[in-house]
């Protein structure tokens, strides 16, 4: 079968990812128990879920974030084949973030175990030729702060990290440093970051329902500087998602009060509300031009919006428990 225009993935509570038709809303592929490679699952180890998903630029790989590993499907193999692929061993607990450099040539990850890495694709059987072990943020007791996300900035020097205590740190890839550390709420876990194409913009989400806003300003080809300019009340529950949109006029929340909110980044005011979704809202993406959004939900569905009227375009039915993560890409 030749590649969709558009791939769309979903992960859920039900040990499947399943790839969807956009149009027809019909599931095309599942795979099932993508967390644990087979040989473990014989062994007799439970299935897991995963975290999270990200589709490659190319669009040839689907990276799964799960506990411990990453797995990388090859998007167009056929059934079968996408479970012989080796999986990505170093972290040592739940894997929260994931995602590509521009080039392809690189993954970077985050975990709860407190680290930080970045992986080299070229070389998928020994992933840690090229790993980095960017973070360990110990507390007084010696455990390990977990990371919930992160991000790369668009320059693809410097990565992001969001943490449970509140924490977000900037990393230099180049210098293998932390070079900044913004604290917008202490003890308040920072849930989702995400950067704006242009890397102008940084929004941080958190469990009190807040989204903190800075400019980026390049300083010099070695200094960033962050700007707080918005702090933004924007759901009375846990933001579980914020996203700027690639044509950087919106910033999406989506929530466990069962909605998404658009918010326009000229002004910080509230744009629409995407209603539909029964349960908590956990995951959210912008197709390429910015005039559609994926949503995932505890509802068991994905639903595909108008950003332009606000309505639900397409459900996509399949999942037997909830969806907590998708992925669309659709260049």
């Amino acid at each position: 079968m030749s590649q969709p225009s558009v791939i769309i993935a979903t992960a859920s509570y039900d040990y499947t990812i399943r790839f969807w038709e956009a149009q027809s809303a019909s599931c095309y592929r599942a795979i099932n128990c993508p967390a644990v490679p087979q040989r473990e699952l014989d062994e007799g180890r439970n299935p897991q879920h995963v975290n999270k998903l990200e589709i490659s630029p190319d669009k040839r790989y689907l990276a799964a974030a799960c506990n411990p590993y990453i797995r990388l499907f090859d998007i167009n193999s056929h059934h079968g084949h996408d479970q012989r692929m080796a999986p990505f061993v170093g972290h040592t607990s739940n894997v929260m973030a994931v995602g590509f450099h521009a080039d392809g040539n690189s993954m970077y990850s985050g975990s709860e175990d407190g680290t930080v890495r970045i992986w080299d694709l070229r070389a998928p059987n020994r992933p840690e030729v090229y790993e980095r072990n960017c973070l360990k943020a110990y507390h007084l007791d010696g455990s390990v702060t977990p990371i919930n996300t992160v991000v790369l900035h668009p320059n693809q020097i410097e990565l992001i990290s969001g943490d449970q205590d509140g924490i977000i740190r900037v990393w230099d890839t180049r210098m293998n440093s932390c070079t900044i550390e913004l604290v917008p709420e202490p003890d308040t876990a920072i849930r989702s970051l995400s950067v704006m194409r242009d890397g102008t913009m940084l929004a941080a989400a958190n469990d009190g329902g807040t989204c903190f806003i800075w400019n980026i300003l390049r300083e010099s080809q070695v200094t960033t500087e962050f700007e707080p300019i918005h702090k933004l009340q924007a759901h009375d529950r846990q933001i579980l998602k914020c996203v700027l949109s690639p044509d950087n006029k919106y910033l999406a929340t989506a929530s466990s009060d069962k909605t998404v909110k658009i918010w326009n980044v000229d002004s910080f005011t509230l744009d629409k509300v995407l209603t539909g979704h029964q349960r908590w809202v956990w995951d959210c993406a912008f197709s390429v031009d910015a005039k559609f959004i994926l949503t995932a939900s505890s509802d068991m569905t994905a639903r595909l919006w108008s950003m332009e009227e606000g309505n639900e375009l397409r459900v996509y039915r399949g999942h037997n428990k909830a969806i907590v993560c998708c992925a669309l890409n659709d260049v």
